[in-house]
């Protein structure tokens, strides 16, 4: 008799990875998911009921990674929230390549998905308000990284480019505003 493969979510979520890694984000199906984790079809709509339901808790799981990238900074310190979002997207980004990022995309195709990205980068720009030169300075940081990450999904993926270009908006920071502490 066989052993009966385990079925965990995160077992799951991680083959569902590697397929949008390997394959991009139109290939990741139930039935690949099914097939790719060698379990059957129930076995994986048993943790997720749709398509949707997976792309949705691969969504949670890199939010909350990057969540725990970005750490806690002080909300009254534009600058110093830009700096440790710049660094979080720095050390994001050898998890989350372009294909996944694609993947991101058609998340916000539900209208429910993008209302609440939206009120995710109404909450960040609330904590980048103010009208002196450090809050402007971080708003346009962060707006540069935001426009790198848009590059990146539109294909700009030689990672010592995307270094440079994150490299640039920190030195560029830096001269607004002064050295980190």
């Amino acid at each position: 008799m066989g052993r009966t493969a385990r079925i965990t979510r995160d077992g799951l979520l991680n083959v569902a990875e590697d397929i949008v890694r390997s394959r991009g984000g139109a290939a990741l199906t139930i039935g690949a998911l099914a097939q790719a984790a060698g379990v059957s079809k129930g076995g994986v709509q048993y943790s997720f009921a749709s398509k949707d339901a997976i792309v949705r808790a691969l969504i949670d799981r890199w939010t909350a990674q990057f969540d725990e990238l970005l750490g806690d900074p002080p909300p009254e310190d534009p600058v110093r929230f830009v700096r440790r979002y710049i660094a979080a997207t720095r050390a994001s980004q050898q998890a989350l390549n372009a294909k996944m990022a694609a993947l991101l995309v058609s998340y916000l195709e539900d209208p429910a998905n993008l209302r609440e990205t939206r009120d995710w980068y109404r909450g960040v720009f609330a904590r980048l308000s103010g009208d002196g030169p450090e809050p402007r300075a971080a708003r346009v940081a962060f707006l540069a990284v935001e426009g790198l990450f848009l590059m990146r999904i539109n294909g700009l993926n030689d990672e010592k480019s995307w270094a440079e270009l994150l490299d640039d908006v920190e030195e560029i920071l830096q001269t607004l505003v002064g050295t980190p502490e």
